[in-house]
């Protein structure tokens, strides 16, 4: 088999990353082998080097990104070689009860691409044919779909965002932040952007405004009321602060905690205000085919795109946050 580079650990840690020459993976049935095009860094791709328990090792870490299909397997017939293809890093089985309720997140059988398989920080990779769809989407668009997009898409759903509803997005210059606030827009709902950031605007929330003035803020916009909706990506230390949003009634959505997961719950202002609280992760292979429409209407804000032979630079502007926007790999 020829060679391939690829991006390669067998200890944790950004220091331990390497670019290697190493074999490419062979085709099966019913899978397909995609160049990749392009991939981008998220916090469970920082976990993945730093703290989770991968496999197989050594490692191939990158858990979103997409590609072009170079081969398919016997039983493959819904692309082609030369079709550009999202990806859904999910591994899914089809069969099991999640499965055929439509929550392919929590398949029995499954796994994450770049965590308990190897990743997408390579130049080619194989993933089951039934993860990838056709689509003429941009790059950038496409690189952010099956983490960065889905996730707070899911998350929207499941708090069943509507045009009555005020958004309060805390970390709104984020990787998921950036979306969600045009996603909610789409849904037809008031977004408060909550950031140090001015070009979040670039983004069209109804309102801009950073963590010291949010409370007063929101107030003022709302006569009292206070949010329908608040996101909290950023865990516990923006636990208290998605609680003084939150007006009666509100919802509180949680898919992340990257200050954090030890937030210390006061029931009292629980149930005082009749908050529900939703945890989400990540969403299901139906979100994600209707995001192959509704994805061609989102922008998305570069910082920088790397090669691969400067991936721990890239790690250490993720990690230290100097980025201003994404950070994407070019293999």
């Amino acid at each position: 088999m020829p060679d391939m580079r690829a991006i390669l650990y067998e200890r944790r840690g950004i220091d331990n990353l390497e670019l290697r020459e190493v074999p490419e993976p062979r085709v099966g049935d019913n899978e397909v082998k995609l160049r990749v095009l392009k991939a981008s860094i998220n916090p469970v791709d920082l976990m993945s080097v730093e703290v989770l328990s991968v496999s197989p090792i050594p490692h191939i870490p990158g858990s979103e990104f997409f590609g072009v299909v170079e081969e398919v397997g016997k039983g493959v017939t819904h692309v082609s070689p030369g079709d550009r293809v999202a990806v859904y890093t999910r591994l899914f089985d089809g069969s099991c009860e999640s499965c055929l309720r439509g929550r392919q997140t929590y398949c029995v059988n499954g796994k994450r691409i770049g965590v308990e398989t190897q990743g997408g920080y390579a130049e080619e990779i194989v993933v089951p044919a039934r993860n990838v769809m056709r689509s003429s989407l941009r790059d950038e668009i496409l690189a952010s779909l099956p983490i960065a997009i889905l996730t707070p898409y899911h998350a929207l759903k499941i708090a069943q965002v509507n045009p009555q509803d005020l958004v309060v997005v805390l970390g709104a210059s984020g990787n998921t932040g950036m979306f969600l606030i045009q996603l909610a827009k789409m849904m037809g709902a008031t977004v408060v952007a909550v950031s140090t950031k001015a070009w979040v605007k670039d983004f069209n929330p109804d309102i801009v405004v950073d963590y010291v003035n949010a409370e007063e803020v929101i107030k003022e916009f709302t006569q009292g009321k206070m949010a329908s909706v608040v996101v909290n990506s950023l865990g516990q230390e923006y636990w208290d602060l998605a609680f003084k949003l939150v007006g009666n009634y509100g919802r509180i959505i949680t898919y992340g905690a990257i200050t954090g997961g030890k937030a210390q719950l006061d029931v009292n202002k629980l149930y005082l205000k009749h908050v529900t609280l939703l945890g989400t992760n990540r969403g299901d292979m139906g979100d994600f085919i209707e995001l192959l429409t509704l994805a061609s209407k989102l922008k998305v804000r570069t910082w920088r795109t790397f090669r691969l032979e400067d991936i721990k630079e890239a790690f250490l502007s993720f990690k230290e946050g100097r980025r201003d926007g994404r950070i994407f790999l070019s293999p």
